[in-house]
């Protein structure tokens, strides 16, 4: 079995750790030690079956990443019973000549019926929305798209005896088929399309094949999206501040105060290592960070080295250890003596809640509050992601993995993108290339086109002991050869779920209230998983909803919450900090950045952000 050690590599102070040590340091070694991970294979590692490995990686290429067998097995599993049920045929079929006839009898009527007579587009449905939609025949046409897909979604649903992971793949694969037949992707069919060609002379197929050309250049040469205008350390990922300390997981960032006082506690940001940290540090008028800088509090962040195949075998405790725990050692020793506000964003949250059960576990008491945002502590309701998610696609995604030593960057934002395919490819495909508008520039979609890679053995061991066994939820993860439970965090939380998330459904999240024995204020906010969380108290349009639960208090489900939750305008922003000011010290003088001692060290946004 693969045994990963830790030999230092001098570089200024070490952190001084209150468990576990994570380094052994002679005597002589200087204060600051950066970890370099050396996997050692004691005994060798043989891999079983590395033809069929190394065939289903190849399989891979042509298949997106998806399991060609879970996805038979799933249409098998409907075909069969579907043609088992005659009844419940003879029920689809009925409803195919009702819609047929109500269709056709509004084509008969066309010039004196309203539009959408028959059947309207759903509310986040925006492909029709235009006025343009609403004249013949254009109008039929949706219509007709539409009542397929409805006539679809009933066939695949609703089957007797159909397993409901089997269901649900049937009709996702399904929906993804009639998305790429929409009349809307198609320009003799599409009437925005054709206005604009007859307005412009047929100008727009010349700008939408450059933006096509654009495109394709951007994806051979690799370079993110508004490359020119959104500069990592320029324009995004500006903020001020100082790298005070670096291992080879992980580059911790002190950013200057901009207040004369701050508060005692300081904030420490885990984010995700799917996407680059800069999230929370987009350009200034987006940033969080800024804010928290503004706001008076001392903030911390952590941004992750982009994996590649020589981190194979870096596990998902090493992001723990060489994380969360070495940044919190590090904190603790420029800010000592002082608990620490903690926050996790998406699968950094949930790397900190289990931090946070392994430290209350252990009787280390160093967070002073705990906030997660979009992040999952139970995977069973997890959303359409987990159609990508069970023991068939796993194992290919492991042998996928395996050739490679991690996951590329475009097959976690591929899976993100067919989650809202309609969305996120096919209407952004009419707007681009079929009206040749062109995207706006933003700078998330910046930080999004920025994408990273995911370790073999961290990937796999998030899928199978988060995602297909659920352990954290059940008591089941391990940490340093114990259990952890969620139900050991007495710390106080905030937690954040957004309203339309596709990655992390707010109802999943909301999960963590009968998980911890501690005060939770759960909001939750407009928007999506990214938008949702990026949400500056400048931009009016935001809004939320938030109630605190004591940890003696009774259970409230989540349909019964969002009833009893009152409505807020605004940002969620200030919300947070005023919590956090609430369970922080007076303000008091800022601490020194790095505590001192750290030479040759770059200024934020420091080195890993470029890999």
């Amino acid at each position: 079995m693969s045994v990963v050690k830790i030999f230092p590599r001098v570089e200024g102070p070490q952190p001084a750790s209150s468990a576990e040590p994570v380094a052994e340091v002679s005597a002589a070694t200087p204060k600051r030690v950066s970890e370099t991970l050396v996997i050692a294979n004691s005994p060798p590692v043989s891999e079983p079956y590395p033809f069929d490995r190394a065939y289903h990686a190849m399989l891979a290429r042509f298949t997106g990443g998806i399991s060609p067998v879970a996805l038979s097995l799933a249409w098998l599993d409907w075909g069969a019973h579907l043609a088992a049920a005659p009844q419940r045929q003879m029920e689809i079929f009925r409803n195919v000549l009702r819609d047929s006839g109500q269709l056709l009898e509004a084509a008969v009527h066309a010039t004196s019926q309203k539009p959408w007579s028959v059947i309207e587009p759903q509310g986040r449905d925006r492909r029709f929305k235009d006025r343009q939609w609403e004249t013949a025949p254009f109008n039929l046409l949706a219509q007709a798209f539409l009542l397929t897909e409805r006539w679809w979604r009933d066939a695949t649903t609703g089957v007797r005896g159909v397993s409901h992971a089997n269901e649900a793949i049937v009709e996702f694969s399904m929906r993804q088929m009639l998305d790429m037949l929409s009349p809307s992707n198609f320009a003799a069919t599409n009437p925005q399309v054709l206005e604009k060609a007859f307005q412009s002379g047929g100008e727009n197929y010349v700008f939408g094949w450059q933006n096509w050309c654009s495109d394709l250049m951007r994806l051979f040469s690799a370079k993110p999206a508004d490359d020119d205008q959104f500069v990592v350390g320029k324009t995004v990922a500006a903020s001020p501040g100082k790298v005070v300390y670096r291992n080879d997981l992980m580059e911790l960032i002190q950013y200057h105060p901009t207040t004369a006082q701050v508060r005692p506690e300081p904030i420490l940001i885990v984010p995700a290592w799917i996407m680059k940290y800069y999230i929370l540090d987009l350009s200034p008028q987006n940033s969080l960070v800024k804010y928290l800088t503004g706001q008076g509090f001392t903030v911390f962040a952590i941004s992750w080295r982009n994996p590649d195949a020589n981190d194979r075998d870096v596990a998902f405790d090493d992001y723990r250890k060489l994380g969360v725990m070495a940044a919190l050692d590090m904190v603790g020793q420029i800010v000592p003596g002082r608990k620490v506000h903690a926050l996790g964003y998406c699968l950094g949250g949930t790397l900190l809640s289990i931090a946070a059960a392994a430290m209350a576990r252990d009787g280390d008491s160093r967070l002073a509050t705990i906030t997660l945002l979009a992040a999952q502590t139970d995977f069973t309701e997890a959303g359409e992601l987990t159609l990508f998610i069970n023991e068939s696609q796993v194992a290919f995604l492991e042998d996928m993995m395996w050739q490679r030593g991690y996951l590329d960057t475009t097959q976690m934002a591929g899976a993100f993108q067919l989650l809202r395919s309609n969305e996120l490819i096919w209407s952004r495909l009419s707007h681009d290339y079929l009206m040749g508008d062109g995207s706006p520039p933003s700078d998330l979609m910046a930080w999004n086109a920025d994408a990273t890679r995911l370790p073999y053995r961290m990937h796999s061991e998030y899928l199978r002991k988060l995602f297909l066994d659920n352990d954290l939820a059940e008591g089941r993860y391990r940490v340093e050869g114990g259990s952890v439970s969620l139900s050991d965090i007495h710390t106080p939380m905030f937690v954040v779920g957004t309203l339309a998330d596709h990655v992390a459904p707010w109802r999943s999240v909301y999960k963590i209230h009968y998980q911890v024995d501690a005060d939770v204020t759960f909001l939750l906010t407009s928007g999506g998983h990214n938008a949702g969380v990026v949400a500056p108290p400048d931009e009016s349009w935001h809004s939320y909803q938030v109630k605190t639960k004591a940890a003696d208090a009774p259970y409230v489900g989540a349909d019964e919450w969002l009833k009893l939750a009152p409505h807020v305008e605004g940002s969620w922003w200030p919300e947070w900090t005023q919590w956090l000011a609430a369970r922080s010290g007076a303000p008091c003088g800022p601490p020194s950045i790095g505590g001192g001692g750290i030479d040759g060290l770059p200024d934020a946004p420091g080195d890993y952000v470029y890999t």
